[in-house]
Order: structure tokens, then C-alpha cells, then sequence
């Protein structure tokens, strides 16, 4: 099997999506396919379903992603080692990000660890959407800085790094969208994009809640993988997003508003890791991520003020 049939069949199986394969791998949708079909030639049977709709493995995919995916980590680690002993550094840390804010914390804190740790490399990624903890679990992440609550019995954390307020981040045709503030009240009135994937209940309960706190229903709208997605629904009509507030800055686009909650709890980020997997790394980041969260201490004020008062991206 070539390197690249590997990779593609892995990422393949892990996103059951051609375009967003072709995106990570930096390839066209026309080279994944050919790929794939290689593959399959080599196997002498399919190893995915294909419809309009969607992506799946097939029994013989599943078989062959379960027998391939410890080998593949176990050679990008070995590349890694080696590589690293080669710029004489003794331990490779990979860190995961859910989302821009969390993603500045962890480059700050490497740069910051570049002086401090020279020994000390940090590789990182950005965490899915649609499966919160699987690379965490599957060993791919050393830790990751993440939204807040976790409540995972295998996985522990420390407490949290900072937080910031949460908007919702609706279509500026909505007439939420003229608002200067809403409530979790409003939400009755508008469907929330659901997410799709590996989301334990709390989670997803969190970030698209079923009633508001009067118990009220909020209905559900279509399910979505990634942010991109999510705001291509946003912007036509679809539904209405949960979004932190600093989303209003990193994600600015074209029809879609975004309005800050009077009464909702902010939006809390803390590291998160294998419990019992804490090693002496992992503190040493821990331990920077926490001084560079300290002095982002005013994010959640700046974001405010940089978006202006109503919060509305047109």
C-alpha cells in the first residue's frame, strides 16, 4: 500500500466526506476518489458506499480501518521521534484546539515554551466539531484546550483557563438580528443547528438546548459538521447558533448578525486529558497555558467592544 492510499483511506473514514478529505489533504475531490478507487482495486472490493448523500464504510472499510490505524500512529510517531531527536528535542506534545480563541492560547503558549522548554516541542490541530474527544481518545492528542463542562470518565482536566460571553449568531434578515441584546427566551423563536457527530447529551444539550429555562421547546434546525457549514445555514435562513463571542470577529461574514445574550452563562475553556495520562509535558503546558490565559484575562471585554454594541456583522 503507497503512504498516500493510507492517509486517504484513514482521513476518508474519519470525515465520510470527499470534499473535506481533499481539503485536509490538500488534494483535489477527483485525486481522492482516484485514491480511493486504487485502493480498492488493490483490496478487490469496495471499502465505501457512496450515494448523493452521503459517505459510509462497508463492512470490509471498517475491518481495515480498525487493523490499519494503530500502524499508521505508531509510524507518524516514530517519523516524529526521529525528527525530533534530530533538532535534539527530547519530547513532542500534541495539543488539540476547538476553536480560534482556544487556538491562539495554545500558539502563544508554544512560543512561549520555544524560550522556556527548548527540549519541549508542541505540534497541534484543531479539534472536530463533531467529535469532541475521539482524537483525545484515540491517543492523537497528548491534551487539548476545550469548551466547558466535560464530564467524561476516562478523561480529566484542569479548572478553567478563562471564559468569554456567548452570542447567537442568526441571519441579519431575522428581526432578532436589529436587537441590541437577546434572551434564552427567544430562542423559542428560532430553530438551533443541531450537531452531528460523536457529542455525548450534555454536550450537545449545552450548545443547542432542547427548552429554554422557562421549559419552553426549541425546535431543532439541520444538523451540521464544522463552523463553515454552520454559517452557510445562518446565513440563509436556516437557523440560529450558540457562538462565544469571539466568533462575531474570527467568523464575520456576510448575513450573518450576531447579538450577545442578556442572561446566558459565558462560555468556559479549560485543558483536557487522558485521566491517569498527565505526564510531566503535559504539566509544563498546563502550567504556561495558564499565565497566557491569565493575561488574556480581557478578552471577553475587547471582543465586546471590537464587534460594537449591537454585535452585527452584515
Amino acid at each position: 500500500m503507497e503512504r498516500d492510499e493510507l492517509e486517504c483511506f484513514l482521513l476518508l473514514a474519519e470525515e465520510l466526506h470527499f470534499g473535506r478529505t481533499a481539503d485536509r489533504m490538500r488534494l483535489s475531490r477527483a485525486r481522492v476518489s482516484q485514491l480511493v478507487q486504487r485502493l480498492e482495486r488493490r483490496v478487490g472490493a469496495p471499502l465505501f458506499t457512496r450515494t448523493s448523500r452521503r459517505v459510509a464504510l462497508t463492512s470490509l472499510g471498517r475491518q481495515l480501518r480498525a487493523d490499519l490505524e494503530p500502524h499508521h500512529r505508531a509510524i507518524e510517531a516514530a517519523l516524529e521521534r526521529a525528527a525530533a531527536t534530530a533538532r535534539g528535542i527530547d519530547t513532542v506534545l500534541h495539543v488539540g484546539f476547538s476553536n480560534p480563541l482556544t487556538g491562539e492560547i495554545v500558539m502563544r503558549a508554544t512560543e512561549a515554551l520555544r524560550v522556556s522548554h527548548p527540549g519541549l516541542a508542541v505540534e497541534i490541530c484543531e479539534v472536530p466539531l463533531a467529535d469532541p474527544y475521539g482524537q483525545l481518545r484515540k491517543g492523537e492528542f497528548d491534551v487539548q484546550i476545550t469548551e466547558l463542562p466535560v464530564r467524561e470518565e476516562d478523561l480529566g482536566g484542569g479548572p478553567t483557563l478563562l471564559a468569554e460571553e456567548r452570542m447567537l449568531a442568526i441571519g441579519s434578515a431575522h428581526p432578532l438580528a436589529d436587537r441590541e441584546s437577546v434572551s434564552l427566551e427567544d430562542l423559542a423563536g428560532v430553530p438551533l443547528l443541531t450537531i452531528d457527530g460523536k457529542v455525548p447529551d450534555y454536550w450537545l444539550e449545552h450548545h443547542v438546548p432542547a427548552h429554554t429555562p422557562s421549559g419552553r421547546p426549541i425546535a431543532r434546525g439541520p444538523g451540521v459538521t464544522n463552523m463553515q457549514e454552520a454559517l452557510m445555514l445562518v446565513a440563509g435562513g436556516r437557523g440560529a447558533l450558540l457562538a462565544p463571542a469571539h466568533a462575531a470577529t474570527y467568523y464575520a461574514r456576510p448575513g450573518v448578525a450576531y447579538v450577545p445574550f442578556a442572561d446566558a452563562e459565558p462560555t468556559g475553556y479549560g485543558l483536557v486529558w487522558r485521566a491517569g495520562d498527565a505526564t510531566g509535558a503535559v504539566a509544563t503546558f498546563a502550567g504556561i497555558a495558564r499565565e497566557v490565559a491569565r493575561d488574556m484575562g480581557g478578552v471577553t471585554r475587547l471582543t465586546s467592544d471590537r464587534v460594537g454594541s449591537g454585535n452585527t456583522q452584515r
